[in-house]
């Protein structure tokens, strides 16, 4: 579902300023997979999923999604291959337009627009069946203002709308960082849940090392713009932060310097 070979990326080359945030990225994931990438501070995590998405062009390298080759492709035209759902709540929504209005644009995303009426009956009642899943009291809200939602209800209005026409690929981006834990506890669980009724092939970035290791079927592990560790299966189940934080230092030859993943272990 998802083929990067050989990606290089530079930001500011030939200057002071001068970042190698990719170093020649190989990865594939077949479909179905949900893969988290945990690393340190300029690892080049959030670097591959914008070259993913096509926020940036690549140096050298091709980007294949669903076996087709959108490393030329702009952002706007690979969006239909992608749902995104970013570290900040307020990112992905509408934030004065209301929860059903949201859902709905998500769910024209990408097909002709008329001037018919905005959202159906038959379409409000099916926005409330979705909104149920999510066990948080929003489809009795369907006319309020996205902008009055909490983060965490916030976050998972997000991911129904990112995953409403079944993207090829599913990013997230750190996605319940900014959330307490509780909170994150919650979304962390609908994205599961999501991701297993659709079968979506996903990768989500983490700080959290607990996260990393219970969520998803692969753990890939990222250090100056490298893969330097890669565990898929039992292997991966029987991981513990302690083995993690060992590979890390096996593979760089020195300690993992991230205050943010000891914290949150």
């Amino acid at each position: 579902m998802l083929e990067v070979k050989g990606v290089f990326k530079t930001f500011n080359p030939g200057t002071i300023n001068e970042k190698r945030a990719l170093n020649g990225i190989n990865l594939t994931l077949n479909e179905g997979d949900f893969v988290t990438v945990i690393g340190g501070n300029g690892a080049g995590k959030s670097t591959l999923l914008n070259m993913v998405a096509g926020v940036y062009p690549v140096d050298c390298g091709t980007i294949k999604i669903d076996g087709i080759d959108v490393t030329r492709l702009a952002e706007y035209k690979r969006a239909k291959y992608l749902g995104r759902v970013f570290q900040d709540p307020m990112n992905g929504t509408a934030a004065n337009m209301q929860i059903d209005e949201n859902l709905a644009l998500a769910n024209r995303r990408g097909t002709f627009r008329s001037l018919k009426p905005g959202i159906t009956k038959k379409e409000r009642e099916s926005y409330k069946e979705l909104l149920k899943t999510l066990d948080l009291g929003l489809e009795t809200r369907l006319t309020s203002k996205v902008g009055l939602l909490s983060g965490g209800q916030r976050q998972a209005l997000t991911l129904l709308m990112a995953t409403l026409k079944k993207p090829k690929l599913l990013l997230l981006d750190e996605h319940t960082a900014a959330l307490d834990p509780k909170t994150a506890a919650k979304v962390l669980e609908i994205t599961e849940d999501i991701v297993s009724k659709n079968n979506l092939t996903t990768i989500m970035i983490t700080h959290n090392m607990t996260d990393a290791i219970k969520t998803g079927n692969r753990l890939i592990m990222m250090n100056n713009g490298r893969i330097v560790f890669d565990v898929s299966g039992e292997e991966k189940k029987n991981l513990t932060t302690a083995d993690l934080l060992q590979k890390f230092k096996m593979s760089t030859g020195h300690e993992l310097d991230n205050d943010r993943m000891f914290l949150s272990e």
